[in-house]
């Protein structure tokens, strides 16, 4: 027999004393070539740009242009809809996966005590759907949507 999670309790742990919580005005790392073997893994690849509200400048530790979730509808955590999530290339190069850490300071190297999630990007079928995996250092980019569910299972 499976265990099955309520929707109340699935919405608790996405929420405030979870995921949320969590990842709060953090950052989203997007990087060419192959995803690490799991997010405890030190990153790989080249980073390409970085995501914060409104492409603004992001320190860690720091609240300020730190992207964060709406509360969780129905178990979905979705993307703050008052929030502009966006980065500037960089480096040139075509996007491989993305690392969404929390707002302590995350240098990218191995940690079993950071919270981060990562996941692969594609114009269809990744974690992270974008319209073009393309980054162009200068040029914009736009995260429209992003959500988070959990499974009731």
């Amino acid at each position: 027999m499976a265990l099955r999670y309520s929707t109340g309790l699935r919405n608790k742990l996405l929420n405030d004393t979870g995921i949320r919580s969590a990842l709060a005005n953090g950052v989203i790392r997007i990087y060419s070539g192959a995803q690490p073997v799991n997010a405890d893994a030190a990153v790989t690849g080249t980073l390409l740009l970085t995501i914060t509200k409104s492409s603004g400048a992001f320190t860690h530790g720091s609240a300020t242009n730190g992207i964060n979730f709406d509360a969780p509808v129905d178990a979905v955590l979705s993307k703050a809809a008052a929030e502009v999530w966006s980065g500037v290339g960089v480096a040139g190069g075509t996007m491989g996966w993305f690392r969404f850490s929390g707002n302590p300071l995350d240098d990218g190297s191995s940690s079993t005590t950071l919270a981060r999630i990562d996941g692969s990007i594609a114009k269809v079928g990744g974690d992270l759907e974008v319209n073009s995996t393309t980054v162009v250092i200068g040029q914009p980019n736009t995260v429209d949507q992003f959500d988070l569910s959990m499974d009731p299972q």
